[in-house]
């Protein structure tokens, strides 16, 4: 008898600390936080609370739309 193999992903991240959504980023945590700080919160107070919230792949979504296009290379004649 043949045996069916469903290849499955395994889990994606459901939340992401600070640290971890910058890598994911790209940036440093400072970058994130001036990102966050310029596009996101409105007082102090609250950024203040950014290193002990959590971030989702939305949240990181639109982190990264906020924070443009990475430079590309341009290619060589």
């Amino acid at each position: 008898m043949n045996q069916l193999m469903i290849a499955t992903t395994p889990p994606t991240k459901t939340q992401y600390s600070e640290h971890e959504a910058a890598q994911e980023l790209g940036v440093s945590v400072d970058q994130l936080r001036t990102l966050i700080r310029s596009h996101i919160v409105e007082t102090d107070e609250d950024l203040n609370n950014v290193s002990v919230a959590s971030f989702h792949p939305s949240d990181l979504l639109v982190l990264k739309l906020l924070n443009g296009p990475k430079a590309s290379p341009t290619p060589q004649d």
